[in-house]
């Protein structure tokens, strides 16, 4: 099975994360983000123990290929990209 790199976060200061995969066998993305350990937050959602939670930055969701506007993609619930 190979992962399918979509994007990077551009202004991340060492290249390395947040970063986009898309597994095409499973039509899954993978996300790679900071894991999100304060409790506030987490006391506000409901996480199964089978999963955990990362954050990203909201500039990333212009890797997703739903969001992308070419070739006819679905952009519903797209953010509109900042100039």
């Amino acid at each position: 099975m190979a992962l399918r790199r979509l994007g990077k976060d551009p202004e991340s200061p060492s290249g390395g994360s947040p970063t986009i995969y898309l597994n095409d066998e499973k039509d899954t993305y993978l996300v790679q983000g900071w894991k999100v350990d304060d409790r506030d937050r987490r006391d506000q959602m409901d996480v199964p123990g089978h999963e955990d939670v990362i954050e990203i930055p909201r500039r990333m969701v212009q890797f997703f290929l739903e969001v992308q506007d070419d070739e006819g993609s679905d952009v519903r619930g797209a953010v509109p990209q900042q100039p």
